[in-house]
């Protein structure tokens, strides 16, 4: 994984060479303050501080000297300014207003040098940047290196991420910050958490529940779920080969989970920290389960298959129940969980659910604020309709095909009782289309925006 300690530096860590923010209307003023050498290289190269435009200005020994970079136009994003990190030589530089030497400009360069590509003999571009203190650049880095391992584990062939290899990182991120694991499998599984095991049975790569617990218990009990489905084939009631091209990701609201409680652990923020990964994948064999099954849930509910791709549900329902037990004070989840999402508000802004007001206001604002984008879509009761069956407590997939996002939530929230605080998460986990920072490929979606809410609700 590329670390970005090698990419972010604090103040006077090395020599580097300052960077210029201008805007086009500011340009022509500040061109005439130039030296007669620079405003003539300036012309030559045909500089106006177009947005994002790249200006390197050489010293009298040819060496390079200072960077002017026509500032984002209103309506970019706070990642836009790092975009320039490729446009750069090799070497070290600095924002020279502190006022663009922010940590979502730092997200945004080290995210426009990372690269998935283990496979493949290429080097990252030696381009870093130095902060204007040891805390931004500490921050910057922790954030980067959180979305890195994200994006690692999304990226990574079904074939070479399981159960066992989610579980492996697991147990990494346990040991570092000296948190305890559990891990339950085979028999156990099967008894105490049957939805898990009905959806994961059929594969050779067994399913399990990973349980993490860090922080002392006289702190806030928080408890994290995520989707850990390593591919979903959607079982007997196969995908098309089109929509399952990108089913490596369907763990994407594990990995995001992961992030955010490595996140966690390493701010220190003052919570007992439970981390609940239900691991399987959805496949094809004698023993799985079929259309029409219907199987007790460890809450006790029942529930008719209606559709076996829709087997993120089954996994996070058991997984729910277990953390809503201990009746935490903030539960969340989140889960690569349905396309109606994708259809509702694209793949770049995932929808939340929660029926508590002033915890939707603080998740809506801190998405705002960090730039992790998030939207809220409506609980709505009455659509509870949609996943009755007449031969069990509930069917796991809405009949008509309509509001198939918001029908989740609501099949979800059932398994929610004694928590004080539930939010539902469905993310997309994936770029498809690079932008500024956000290479395509795996991605780190809602779990900046929780970092943020946590910090400051929880502190240090």
């Amino acid at each position: 994984m590329i670390d970005a300690r090698k990419i972010i530096l604090p103040p006077g860590r090395a020599a580097s060479v300052p960077i210029h923010v201008v805007s086009k209307a500011d340009w022509p003023k500040l061109r005439q303050s130039l030296s007669a050498q620079d405003k003539a290289w300036a012309g030559t190269h045909g500089f106006e501080a177009a947005p994002l435009a790249v200006l390197a200005i050489p010293g009298k020994a040819g060496e390079l000297a200072s960077v002017y970079v026509g500032a984002p136009g209103e309506r970019d994003d706070p990642f836009a300014l790092g975009a320039i990190a490729t446009r750069l030589p090799e070497g070290t530089y600095a924002f020279a207003e502190k006022s663009q030497s922010t940590v979502s400009v730092a997200l945004g360069w080290c995210g426009e040098l990372y690269k998935y590509d283990p496979y493949r003999t290429t080097r990252v571009k030696g381009v870093t940047l130095c902060m204007p203190s040891k805390e931004a650049a500490a921050e910057a880095v922790m954030i980067a290196n959180a979305i890195f391992a994200v994006r690692d584990q999304v990226n990574t062939p079904a074939n070479l991420y399981g159960p066992d290899e989610l579980e492996r990182d697991a147990r990494a991120l346990a040991k570092t910050h000296s948190a305890r694991i559990t891990v339950t499998s085979g028999a156990a599984l099967a008894k105490g958490f049957p939805l898990i095991h009905a959806v994961g049975v059929a594969s050779p790569r067994k399913p399990r529940l990973i349980d993490i617990t860090w922080g002392q218990a006289k702190h806030p009990k928080v408890t994290l779920v995520g989707k850990g489905v390593v591919f979903d084939t959607g079982g007997l009631d196969i995908k098309p080969s089109a929509s399952m091209l990108l089913m490596k990701k369907d763990m994407g609201g594990a990995a995001n989970v992961l992030g955010l409680a490595r996140l966690i652990m390493e701010a220190k923020v003052k919570v007992r920290l439970r981390v609940l990964v239900p691991a399987v994948e959805n496949a094809i064999a004698g023993d799985a389960f079929r259309p029409g099954d219907i199987f007790k849930s460890r809450k006790g509910l029942t529930v008719e298959i209606g559709n076996t791709d829709a087997e993120g549900r089954l996994i996070l329902a058991d997984a729910l129940a277990l953390a809503d037990e201990e009746k935490p004070e903030l539960l969340l989840d989140m889960a690569t969980l349905t396309g109606a999402a994708r259809v509702a508000t694209g793949p770049d802004l995932p929808p939340f659910y929660t029926d508590d007001e002033q915890l939707a206001a603080d998740v809506s604002r801190h998405a705002f604020t960090v730039n992790d984008p998030l939207w809220r879509l409506p609980l709505w009761r009455p659509y509870a309709s949609m996943i009755e069956t007449p031969v069990a407590d509930m069917n796991n997939a809405g009949a008509g095909g309509f509001a198939g996002s918001i029908t989740a939530a609501l099949f979800l929230r059932r398994f929610v009782e004694h928590a004080e605080a539930y939010v539902h998460f469905d993310i997309f986990a994936w770029t498809p289309t690079a932008k500024p920072g956000r290479p395509r490929g795996g991605e780190a979606q809602a779990m900046r925006a929780m970092f943020a809410l946590l910090r400051e609700r929880y502190g240090k």
